[in-house]
């Protein structure tokens, strides 16, 4: 049977690249929460990444969490992970292929850190758009301070 036009649901914008995101957050190597972020720009993908240890090192999937064994809670003592938070990686990609971030929207599966807000503060972040909240209010507003707007989506079913 043939479905009519209306029937056919495509999605936004935000939904297409959170949708991104999410796929982007499987390749993480964290144990404790997989993140993954997209950046965009005039609805072209900038950089995408995931949170998981620097290049060539071991991952905590492999080896084991060193906040897990410490007994850190989230939203703590960040300098105490092997790992590079996926908006790390976003501007890292993105210098490595020399692309500018300056004015693009980052699409993140969880809302960024205080360091991570701070780094896209100065590389131009315009907008975030997040699916999951975090336990970092200096974040939030760091964020507001500079003019980032941030969204959080909630998809529809």
């Amino acid at each position: 049977m043939k479905k009519s036009l209306k029937q056919y649901r495509r999605p936004d914008w935000d939904e297409y690249f959170l949708e991104m995101a999410k796929l982007v957050a499987s390749r993480s190597t964290c144990l404790r929460r997989k993140v993954g972020a997209v950046a965009v720009k005039d609805k072209r993908i900038l950089a995408t990444g995931y949170n998981g240890a620097p290049s060539g090192l071991a991952h905590c999937i492999d080896i084991g969490c060193l906040r897990v064994k410490l007994n850190i809670p989230s939203g703590q003592r960040q300098e105490l992970c092997r790992g590079i938070h996926a908006e790390q990686n976003v501007i890292i990609q993105a210098v490595l292929h020399n692309v500018d971030l300056n004015g693009a929207k980052l699409y993140v599966t969880n809302q960024p850190c205080v360091t991570c807000s701070k780094m896209l503060i100065s590389c131009g972040i315009k907008e975030i758009v997040i699916l999951e909240g975090y336990p970092d209010s200096l974040a939030l507003k760091m964020l507001k301070e500079a003019g980032i707007k941030i969204k959080r989506f909630k998809f529809k079913n």
